[in-house]
């Protein structure tokens, strides 16, 4: 397959720019889109085939759910039954954004878009291009990350092109995206709402419109069981995860440091190659010159929005073990370390 790149900026375009993105998506094609908080790979919610697509592109399995963006509140009642108060609420309050909420789905959606389940997860972007590209398609878009399945999301078109390469139409390229982490995930099927995926939307946040707002038991367990149904994206199995062996170590932070240094020396005798994911403030404090900060401990958004970029520069020079600094924080500690659990494939070492 020839893949297409299209050039869009977000600050300043016109919707003709995206009038062949469009095309792809409404003939069955997939396109992958920035949106922000990653780049999606979108196809026709409602179309079985397009759904197939996808799974096929990104080597995902079928049981893995899709999330419908939509462009316009009233879309919403083509995908969801039983829309209620407390929803309205967080829509009100969050969309467009990054929180994804699941209904109960119609008819309208085949079980290839919901991995087999009878509910529907749906949010509406709130970046311009991927808001033009829903609204202009007339389309319905599911769009799961655009990365092969397993791999770290991509927050920059250069990610779509290492991973999806060939095997999509094309890659709108809008540049770096912003939040740089997936949407918050709450369950609207039951009594009270339940966070399936934690985000950039706290529980505080949620809790602040509607009340009492749990936490699903798997985001709790140390590793979720494989034979669990995966009531949403990302619940099942390892996500964003680089080549290299990953390790979170947690503890204080002088104790993650020795610790650390005294197996990078484990590993330099035995001539492998080991690499150190910190901070700004704890970088200068290993013994190695493979030492990658991913940001400020004084700013959680930016350890957030450098988390899949660091891991696939661990890629990138080859690294075979990889130690990371647990990143534990009030704002979005819980979603940093949702995904860093899940690239390390629940491998923690508390110090």
């Amino acid at each position: 397959m020839n893949t297409e790149i299209q050039i869009v900026n977000p600050e300043f375009f016109q919707d003709a720019q995206l009038d062949r993105a469009c095309e792809v998506l409404q003939s069955g094609g997939l396109v992958a889109f920035p949106t922000e908080t990653v780049y999606g790979l979108g196809g026709n919610a409602l179309s079985s085939d397009a759904a197939q697509k996808i799974y096929a592109a990104k080597g995902r399995p079928s049981d893995n759910p899709l999330i419908v963006h939509i462009g316009r509140e009233e879309d919403l009642y083509r995908v969801a039954k039983q829309v209620d108060g407390q929803a309205r609420a967080l829509m009100d309050a969050f969309w467009p954004g990054p929180l994804t909420l699941i209904f109960r789905k119609t008819e309208e959606v085949p079980e290839s878009t919901t991995g087999g389940m009878q509910t529907v997860a749906v949010r509406m972007p709130s970046h311009p291009v991927a808001l033009a590209l829903i609204r202009n398609s007339g389309v319905l878009i599911a769009a799961p990350s655009a990365n092969t399945s397993g791999r770290p999301s991509p927050t920059k078109a250069s990610h779509v092109q290492e991973d999806l390469w060939g095997r999509i139409d094309l890659i709108i390229d809008g540049g770096r995206v912003g939040i740089g982490i997936e949407s918050t995930i709450v369950d609207m099927t039951e009594e009270i709402p339940v966070i399936l995926r934690p985000g950039y939307i706290t529980k505080s946040m949620l809790e602040d419109v509607v009340g009492e707002v749990r936490i699903d038991p798997a985001l709790l367990a140390e590793e979720p069981g494989k034979d669990m149904v995966a009531k949403a994206p990302g619940m099942k199995y390892r996500h964003y995860a680089p080549k290299g062996r990953l390790t979170i170590v947690e503890g204080a932070l002088e104790h993650v440091v020795s610790y650390i240094n005294e197996i990078l020396k484990e590993h330099e005798g035995r001539g492998e190659m080991a690499a150190v994911i910190a901070t700004e403030e704890s970088k200068s404090r290993y013994g190695t010159s493979c030492v990658y900060s991913i940001g400020s401990r004084k700013t959680e958004g930016s350890i957030a929005a450098g988390l899949y970029d660091i891991l696939r520069q661990m890629d990138a020079v080859g690294a075979e073990y990889i130690y990371a600094e647990s990143f534990q924080g009030d704002r979005l500690g819980a979603a940093i370390m949702n995904r860093m659990l899940k690239a390390a494939g629940y491998h923690k070492i508390n110090i």
